[in-house]
This record gives C-alpha cells, sequence and structure tokens, in this order.
C-alpha cells in the first residue's frame, strides 16, 4: 500500500517551549572583537509585529568559510566555536537579534518559523555593499528587501512575510517534501 498524503499543519506556536536554548541567538560573545549584531522585525501581511517568530542564522565566518564545526546546540556560557549557526525568537514587538560576525561573503542565509505557515521560508540578508548574481537580477524594490542597514551595533534586517514590502523568499526544491 502506498503512503497516502495527509493535511499540511501550520508551524507553531510552540516555539518559546520548544526550541530555545541558552546563548542560542549568540554565534559570537558579545563584546568580542569584531563581534556586531544582525537584528530586526519580523512583521505579517497588514505590517503587524509577529511576536511569535524563529529565526535561524546560517552564516560562513568573517573570512568567508563554511565551517563545519559540530556543537551549534551546546553553548555553555557562550559559543566557544564559532560554528555559522544561531536562533533567535522574536519579542512581543516582533524584535529579534543575533550577536555574530560580518561573513566574509555577501549574505547571511535566514529561516523563518512563524505562526500560519505550512513550511519554514528561506531568505538572505545581503551586506549593503553586497554584489551578487542573484541580487542583481531582482528589481531594485525587490531587491532592497533582501539588502540590510548599518546602525550603531551592527546590521538591520526587517523581514515582511507578505504585504507591499513582502521579503523576496527562496526555494529549494530538494527541501521541499
Amino acid at each position: 500500500m502506498s503512503p497516502v498524503p495527509t493535511a499540511g499543519q501550520t508551524v507553531g506556536p510552540f516555539f518559546g517551549y520548544a526550541l530555545p536554548f541558552p546563548h542560542d541567538s549568540e554565534l559570537v560573545v558579545p563584546g568580542s572583537t569584531g563581534a556586531i549584531t544582525l537584528s530586526g522585525v519580523v512583521r505579517d501581511g497588514r505590517g503587524e509585529p509577529v511576536p511569535d517568530a524563529i529565526l535561524e542564522l546560517w552564516q560562513p565566518d568573517a573570512d568567508g568559510n563554511v565551517v563545519r564545526q559540530e556543537g551549534s546546540l551546546r553553548r555553555a556560557n557562550a559559543p566557544a566555536v564559532f560554528t555559522g549557526f544561531g536562533r533567535a525568537s522574536t519579542d512581543a514587538d516582533g524584535r529579534y537579534c543575533f550577536t555574530t560576525v560580518v561573513p566574509g561573503a555577501s549574505f547571511f542565509s535566514v529561516t523563518v518559523f512563524a505562526r500560519g505557515l505550512l513550511n519554514r521560508l528561506f531568505t538572505r540578508a545581503y551586506l549593503p555593499e553586497a554584489a551578487d548574481a542573484f541580487l542583481e537580477q531582482l528589481e531594485p524594490a525587490r531587491r532592497s528587501t533582501l539588502v540590510t542597514a548599518r546602525d550603531e551595533t551592527g546590521l538591520v534586517f526587517d523581514i515582511h512575510l507578505q504585504g507591499e514590502r513582502e521579503t523576496v523568499f527562496l526555494t529549494y526544491p530538494r527541501l521541499e517534501p
């Protein structure tokens, strides 16, 4: 007998209970040499903050190397080894914040989990000065949804799940069910 497809289920809102781990949003020790923040707000289609989303960040180190080091979830008091992975929950105002380093490549990879989503969403947060073939093929208005802005502590990247300023999301066919 062949498996029968079943109805999809939305993701969450169990993130605050099941997924956080100590120092999950700290890819590097806050205040350490080269440490910056990558922060922003996740908004829904009406522009309202999403208070129960979770974001995963994947990135190369400051030299552009993709780190293949185990231990991303075992951070005692602070990350001892940079692994290029972090996870941050949004607060009541939809805000999130990672402590990390500027990647030695042109972008951060971001995965978004939020209420109402049947599947996770994939996007990129490009450095303001980035030049990239994928980014360049987008219309300027769409391109701007993928580019971070600098502030006094690092980079800001707001994510809009729908609407006029909807962030460009990517599809990875091999990852879809």
